[in-house]
């Protein structure tokens, strides 16, 4: 199975990175900087449960003309328009599109772009980020794929993706029910989103400072959500949350936070805006509407003082 993996970022290469180490036939699809350094460095992953450093097969836009048997596609919502279009030329009639994106939206903007039936779905739970000389740094130990045909069937082709996966050095797990488990995601990082950005702090120590009440509130606005469109929130996925943002000294913060205290771009609106807009009325869901505002002030704030050049 030839893989295109979009990106070489702290997902992207942390996940194409293993699998490039177990042997498999992946290339990068990067951009020019990028494909320099790989070329000087390699790809590396440090990480406690095993670093990797590998030469890295890549490839750049202008230079992508033959298709590919997976997709996989970890870009930020805001890259996604100029992902597509990067690597659209390696889609042809049975290219697979594994996307790794937080919420919903952009399955939308692929089946539009590329059919339905290419896109499946996925999600992942890592806590990576890039060093500062290109390298990923794994920051805990989850290391989670899950993915599945969108309407639940055990097609060949997750078959093939079941054996491309096996022996690389990550958690892989095909699902029937994979739209719920996106869903679930959904709710559960724009809960973690909205609380660690509203209060530029870590679950812990939003618990120390007595906010526990506060987190448990929000996780509820996004789990009413979902009800009212139709995908309610498992019982056992509800426990799973509550128990994350009461948890006493927990360093758990989302990566968009990061992402704010590093003067970055951040996904607010397709985490949290796509989801309060779906609320049958935004007055249901007053910390979550308070959580995006904090982040949409942030932005504006943003681009009044790094105006586009």
């Amino acid at each position: 199975m030839r893989i295109l993996v979009v990106g070489a970022g702290a997902v992207g290469g942390y996940f194409g990175g293993r699998l490039l180490d177990a042997g498999r036939d992946v290339t990068f699809l990067v951009r020019p900087q990028r494909a320099a350094e790989l070329a000087r460095t390699g790809l590396v992953i440090e990480s406690r449960l095993g670093d990797v450093r590998r030469d890295a097969p890549t490839v750049t836009a202008d230079a992508l003309r033959t298709p590919y048997d997976l997709v996989l596609l970890s870009c930020k919502a805001y890259d996604l328009d100029d992902a597509i279009a990067s690597f659209a030329p390696a889609v042809a009639r049975d290219t697979a599109i594994l996307p790794f994106l937080n919420g919903m939206r952009h399955l939308h903007t692929l089946d539009a772009c590329f059919g339905a039936s290419r896109v499946l779905g996925g999600l992942c739970f890592i806590s990576a980020t890039r060093g500062p000389h290109g390298e990923i740094v794994h920051l805990n130990e989850n290391h989670t794929l899950a993915y599945g045909e969108r309407d639940g069937a055990r097609s060949p082709r997750m078959e093939r993706i079941a054996q491309a996966f096996a022996g690389a050095n990550f958690d892989a797990r095909a699902t029937d029910t994979i739209v719920q488990e996106m869903w679930e995601k959904w709710v559960f990082i724009a809960a973690g989103a909205g609380l660690t950005c509203l209060m530029r702090a870590t679950v812990g120590d939003v618990v120390a400072a007595g906010g526990a009440d506060v987190a448990v509130a929000l996780l509820d606005e996004c789990a009413a959500i979902a009800k009212h469109a139709g995908v309610p929130v498992r019982p056992q996925a509800m426990e799973r949350g509550r128990a994350t943002f009461t948890a006493p000294g927990s360093t758990l913060a989302a990566s968009m936070l990061r992402d704010m205290e590093s003067g970055g771009r951040t996904e607010a609106d397709h985490v949290i805006g796509a989801l309060l807009r779906l609320a049958p009325d935004p007055r249901s869901c007053p910390l979550l509407r308070l959580a995006f505002l904090h982040l949409e002030s942030y932005d504006a704030r943003r681009a009044r003082e790094r105006p586009a050049t």
